[in-house]
């Protein structure tokens, strides 16, 4: 272990002049004010942040159209948290859509085929 002098006991104490008292007073004065100003600060961005992540998100308003292929038929319909789920009967053929509960747009397309006899 390395040993090292204190350096209070190197130098003397004096005491400080008014001048450098007022100084000093000033400064931390002034430091204390700014570190007020700035947790005022971090408190209102954090503040701000949360407010726009917890407030609740509008659902989607007005009319939205979607076009199924000819001869397609709903065969059902389901919601599962923001996602809803319409199941299409396609010329014979199963298709389940997906779309955004919140902005109505599309999402995922599943198609379902039958497959030939013989392959696997």
């Amino acid at each position: 272990m390395i040993m090292r002098p204190n350096p209070a006991d190197d130098t003397p104490e004096t005491p400080l002049t008014p001048e450098q008292e007022r100084v000093l007073v000033k400064f931390r004065r002034f430091s204390s004010a700014s570190m007020i100003i700035m947790f005022v600060g971090i408190i209102a961005v954090l503040g701000v942040v949360s407010y726009r992540m917890l407030k609740p998100q509008p659902i989607g308003t007005g009319q939205v159209t979607a076009m199924l292929p000819a001869g397609a038929k709903v065969v059902s319909t389901a919601v599962s948290g923001d996602v809803l789920v319409v199941t299409l009967d396609v010329s014979g053929a199963l298709e389940v859509r997906t779309f955004d509960v919140r902005t109505l747009a599309p999402g995922a397309t599943l198609r379902f085929a039958t497959q030939p006899e013989g392959v696997r």
